[in-house]
């Protein structure tokens, strides 16, 4: 049987509803359920745990990014396969024929056919829309077809349901032109909104009847192609109020150590005896040496908005006992999230502090999603008529207020209906509770049905 996996980032049992109609058909007609989660429950490790059925102590994706020792560098958002170290279902002899559709980890990879942003990084320093896809003609095709990526509203202040909603439709034509046995998709609307103003209030429903209106037609075309469907998230949002700033406190502490230059303050993670890769509501404390690590731990344990922090064997409760993992985990205490930020002085603060600059933070940092509302949309303006005028432009038009994030992840859900879900279109797959690491293997069941 064929099956495509649709992953509707932030939906959770609750969102079923008179806001979703086409999702709730789906589960009547099958089944849904709660979906324990991996920790932390974000992006990677969700996926890269539902494709493998391992946690992140076997299959290594400990979270978005982490510290590549071996570099000396902190990495989010790498897109090789290759980071993945449990098989995936296409790589075992005799594997589906797979589509990754905007599916994370989709580059270097072996399944059939491939799709992913892939924005052009201009010598000048512009940032231009584009995507990668493989098979090359399959790049042609969707182009052709659907126009360019809108990646400024995948992922930014401009974030909305245009992009969602691209992906959807060019999911059907990856389908047409590579015949996927097993077709994954990655659709993340709801994460905008529910991480800008939480996960309650009247934009939920409105962006959950602009996720079912993509999903709806394409739950009937997946049909009509006589695919099975399941759809699954990688966690719920839960309301934040705050901030825990991990960096800062280090640094006072004068375990943390910044280079200044003309770009403003670095993290210089060789001089550092400890610092924190942040992640939404989990940091992965990376020390130099024992007295480091409990210096570290002294100062973290001490810090508001951590709820407990993990070290040596402690980590293995989490799933996170890894080489890749800090030697330190810390928990945010519910209500909060963890800020990246490391500099004391904010005239001292890095040239990309205000910029959607995913690859430069050494953390997540989801003030992105806002337009600054001290100066940001003239900040804009003059980006872009610099823009327009062929000079060299900043946008630098995020804010710097950790207090306007009003939801995040990371965290054990606080309840079943609060945390991520499992809809799949029989009811015959059905069992009593279900984890993220089952999905792997239901998958493999429906594929030799």
């Amino acid at each position: 049987m064929k099956l495509a996996v649709l992953c509707c980032v932030g939906l959770t049992p609750a969102h079923l509803g008179a806001d979703t109609p086409a999702l709730r058909e789906l589960a009547q007609r099958g089944f849904a359920a709660p979906l324990a989660s991996a920790l932390p429950a974000v992006t990677t490790t969700a996926q890269a745990t539902m494709l493998t059925g391992e946690l992140p102590s076997r299959h290594g994706i400990v979270a978005n990014g982490w510290f590549f020792r071996e570099l000396g560098e902190v990495w989010l958002w790498r897109q090789s396969e290759r980071l993945i170290e449990a098989p995936l279902p296409w790589q075992r002899p005799g594997g589906p024929r797979t589509l990754k559709h905007f599916w994370w980890y989709a580059m270097q990879t072996r399944a059939a056919a491939t799709v992913t942003p892939r924005p052009v990084y201009h010598h000048d320093g512009r940032k231009a829309p584009d995507f990668y896809a493989w098979p090359y003609e399959l790049k042609q095709a969707i182009r052709e077809r659907h126009g360019e990526f809108p990646l400024f509203r995948f992922w930014g202040p401009g974030a909305d349901i245009a992009a969602t909603r691209w992906i959807a439709e060019s999911f059907r034509t990856a389908i047409e032109r590579t015949d996927p046995e097993l077709a994954l998709c990655y659709l993340p609307h709801l994460d905008y909104d529910l991480q800008r103003f939480g996960p309650s209030g009247p934009h939920l429903a409105r962006a959950l009847r602009e996720l079912d209106a993509v999903v709806g037609p394409l739950l009937a075309w997946l049909a009509e192609r006589g695919y099975a469907v399941l759809v699954v998230s990688e966690y719920g949002i839960e309301p934040v109020s705050q901030a825990a700033f991990p960096n800062r406190a280090l640094r006072q502490a004068g375990l943390l150590q910044a280079v200044r230059n003309a770009a403003g303050e670095l993290l210089d993670t060789g001089a550092s005896r400890a610092f924190a890769v942040c992640d939404h509501q989990i940091a992965h404390v990376y020390c130099a040496d024992p007295a480091a690590e409990a210096a570290a731990r002294a100062v973290l344990e001490r810090l508001p908005g951590i709820e407990r922090v993990y070290g040596g064997a402690e980590r293995s409760e989490l799933g996170l006992d890894h080489p890749r993992s800090g030697e330190l985990i810390a928990l945010a205490a519910p209500g909060w999230w963890f800020a990246y930020d490391y500099w004391l002085d904010d005239g001292a603060r890095p040239d990309f502090a205000r910029c959607v600059e995913i690859h430069k933070k050494p953390g997540y940092d989801p003030r992105e999603l806002f337009l600054d509302p001290r100066g940001g949309r003239w900040r804009l303006a003059r980006a872009l008529l610099r823009k327009a005028l062929g000079l060299r432009y900043v946008m630098d038009v995020c804010p710097l207020d950790s207090a306007l994030v009003r939801g995040s992840h990371g965290r054990p859900a606080a309840s079943p209906e609060a945390g991520p879900l499992l809809i799949a279109s029989a009811r015959r797959w059905q069992r009593a509770s279900w984890h993220q690491r089952d999905v792997a293997g239901l998958i493999a069941e429906i594929l030799a049905s």
